[in-house]
């Protein structure tokens, strides 16, 4: 059998059963901080210390594994992507990524290879942002991003993430010691989250950048009233406005369809009843571009609407922008040495934006990244369909270990 068939039915062996690690039988969810987060977390620890990698967890719950350049003033090159998961997720977002990069880091072990820098393969704990609705917490730590104001968001139990990082173990007051301080280069491997590769039927494609986000909450508040006593023309209905607002943008963002997505992904009617005029509710935007200037007019032109919306019927608005990064561009040398490595391997060179943010986006600020995708299933994912054939993970793996051959042998 391919080498590279063999390596990649260990990859999906280890995905499997860290698939089985949930918090709720029948699906995958794995929310950072959680016990089978915390169960997850030293599955992967365990599978890096075999490995031979120093491993470390550190105080926001990144698990981290090192292979140490004899030159102890080396830059570090960084392979990651993260464990934690969407609620109902697939098997492969996040995961794929950390454990090809284990495998990568296993063969170069297994090659004696001489490093003229450090690798450390992370796996990054929160970038999904389920929890405490705040992406990229393992990542911006790394980075030496992290906000400290973020420590006292809490959770829909009113935790805080203070106490969530005391709880796991960590230290939030040491966070700041948990950075990277030279980087050489970064490198991710990701299911592409799209249908790209699927309908060409080719295993990889080079990203060449990542799609800019604003995130935003929204509250609306009306006045709660009988359902049976309020005429419908006297009525400050707040459901109804988030309704019309939904619809007016999903209507802006199919003007522009070929440059920017938006979702309302999360819609809250407050103290609903059947027999009650909803008087609050609470929904979230997520607008997406991957041009900075079309982004940030479509988000203004989304929240003008909604005031707009709001006075119509007259409705209070509270506008909270929760999160906002700008579209990130991959590192060019990196890129190119990625797609040599496609093309040595005999697959066409595609290169493609993702549209789905990832932890590259905090680390570019402070490295060159560089990323790889992996066909997915009808380019279906945060589902349980998610699915990526074993066949196109052996294709990524051979051109990931060329690709860290020219990164190892030119130290670009």
């Amino acid at each position: 059998m391919d080498i590279y068939q063999v390596r990649a039915e260990k990859v999906v062996k280890r995905i499997e059963e860290l698939a089985l690690i949930t918090e709720e039988e029948g699906c995958i969810t794995r929310t950072f901080g959680t016990k089978p987060f915390l169960e997850g977390s030293k599955k992967v620890f365990d599978w890096m210390l075999e490995a031979g990698l120093l491993t470390t967890i550190d105080n926001i719950g990144n698990v981290r594994g090192k292979l140490l350049s004899d030159n102890p003033q080396a830059k570090t090159f960084v392979i990651g992507s993260h464990i934690d998961t969407v609620v109902n997720a697939g098997k492969f977002d996040g995961p794929l990524g950390v454990l090809m990069g284990l495998d990568l880091l296993e063969n170069l072990i297994q090659s004696k290879a001489k490093l003229p820098f450090h690798i450390e393969l992370i796996a990054f704990s929160d970038e999904e942002g389920v929890r405490f609705h705040t992406t990229y917490l393992g990542s911006k730590v790394v980075a030496g991003l992290f906000e400290s104001n973020k420590l006292d968001e809490k959770d829909c139990h009113g935790i805080s993430l203070k106490e969530v990082i005391n709880e796991m173990g960590g230290n939030y007051h040491l966070l700041p010691e948990d950075k990277i301080a030279e980087w050489l280069g970064y490198f991710e491997i990701h299911i592409e989250q799209g249908p790209v590769l699927y309908e060409k039927n080719i295993p990889v494609a080079v990203v060449t950048g990542i799609a800019g986000q604003q995130r935003a909450e929204i509250t609306f508040t009306g006045v709660a009233g009988h359902a049976g006593t309020v005429p419908m023309d006297m009525r400050q209905d707040a459901l109804a406005t988030a309704a019309e607002f939904v619809l007016e943008t999903e209507k802006l963002a199919l003007e522009q369809k070929d440059k920017i997505v938006a979702t309302i992904g999360k819609l809250e009617v407050i103290q609903s009843a059947s027999n009650v005029i909803p008087g609050k509710v609470v929904c979230t935007l997520d607008v997406r571009c991957a041009e900075i200037d079309v982004l940030n007019a479509a988000y203004n032109s989304i929240k003008e609407t909604c005031y707009s919306v709001a006075e119509k019927r007259n409705v209070d608005v509270k506008w909270n922008l929760v999160q906002g990064t700008n579209p990130t561009k991959c590192d060019e040398t990196l890129t190119n040495a990625l797609k040599e490595a496609i093309s040595q391997s005999g697959h066409p060179v595609i290169e493609l934006v993702s549209g789905a943010g990832h932890d590259g986006v905090p680390i570019s600020a402070v490295s060159p990244i560089s990323m790889l995708f992996v066909r997915c299933f009808k380019g279906i994912s945060h589902n349980p369909l998610e699915n990526a054939e074993t066949k196109d993970i052996a294709a990524a793996i051979e051109v990931s270990d060329k690709f860290l051959e020219e990164v190892i042998s030119n130290r670009l």
